[in-house]
């Protein structure tokens, strides 16, 4: 079962090949059903971020799906606003409370910049104090792996260049029809594991006739092309849905894309 299987970071943690991903689920009801659903259907992976707003209703769901902390993979990221050395310990202290838990497996800088910042600033002075915050943490064993989110090449290439540990993850929006490739080129060549958010292209790829045909061919639904050609990208996709038919249907990737279709989609 994919879901079981797993790619290696470059510190040697192994993380599950596929995700949960839990963006823009902000009822309760909903993320709580959504994670109970996704941990049935045999996901052990599950993303979130402090700016989702839903980490409460995270741990709520793990409390009563009664699952074994050490059998889950959990990532949580910092709020793009919240940069500094101090200010990192802090937050990242707030979300181990939310989410109920005494470690993460993996910590990541949510984006280099605050959202809807349009001013000149250079923030990779904040980020380069925030990573070493990172850096502390994961010394000291409360996070297991640690990476960014959104990074460009010559940001992580800044990061890396002012700081000790190299990132281990740069989570990206990677779908068919943006492929991200001098990034995703550029972070392969770094062994940086580049995982895979809005694989569904926020459900716009339910739209594209050219997918929904080759999933036709395949005998699967565009949502299952979509998230396999992400694993056959060697990306690390990170679905999401709060339907449980889909979550179970997401999780069913045991089929192969022809090394021909795989290149046609990855030209669209």
């Amino acid at each position: 079962m994919i879901l079981k299987e797993t790619f290696t970071l470059h510190n040697g943690v192994k993380i599950p090949k596929v995700g949960y991903g839990t963006w823009q689920i902000t009822d309760e009801e909903q993320c709580v059903n959504g994670v109970k659903w996704a941990l049935d259907a045999g996901y052990i992976h599950i993303d979130t971020a402090a700016a989702y707003q839903n980490e409460q209703f995270i741990r709520r769901a793990l409390q009563e799906a009664n699952v074994k902390r050490e059998d889950l993979f959990i990532t949580s990221k910092l709020h793009a606003a919240k940069k500094g050395f101090d200010v990192a310990i802090e937050e990242f202290n707030k979300t181990l409370e939310r989410l109920g838990t005494t470690y993460l497996d993996l910590y990541l800088i949510h984006a280099p910049k605050p959202w809807g910042d349009t001013s000149d600033k250079d923030w990779m002075p904040d980020n380069i104090e925030t990573w070493k915050a990172l850096e502390q943490l994961y010394r000291e064993g409360r996070i297991r792996s640690i990476g960014v989110s959104n990074f460009s090449v010559d940001q992580l290439k800044q990061l890396m260049a002012a700081t000790t540990i190299k990132p281990m993850v740069n989570q990206i929006r990677i779908f068919i029809g943006s492929p991200n490739r001098k990034l995703k080129e550029f972070c392969e060549k770094e062994n940086i594991l580049v995982e895979a958010y809005s694989p569904l292209a926020t459900s716009r790829i339910f739209n594209n006739e050219e997918v929904v045909k080759m999933a036709q061919k395949y005998g699967v639904t565009a949502a299952q092309l979509s998230i396999k050609w992400c694993l056959d990208y060697q990306t690390l996709p990170l679905p999401k849905s709060t339907h449980q038919k889909w979550i179970v249907e997401n999780s069913k990737l045991d089929f192969k894309i022809s090394k021909e279709d795989f290149e046609y989609l990855l030209s669209l």
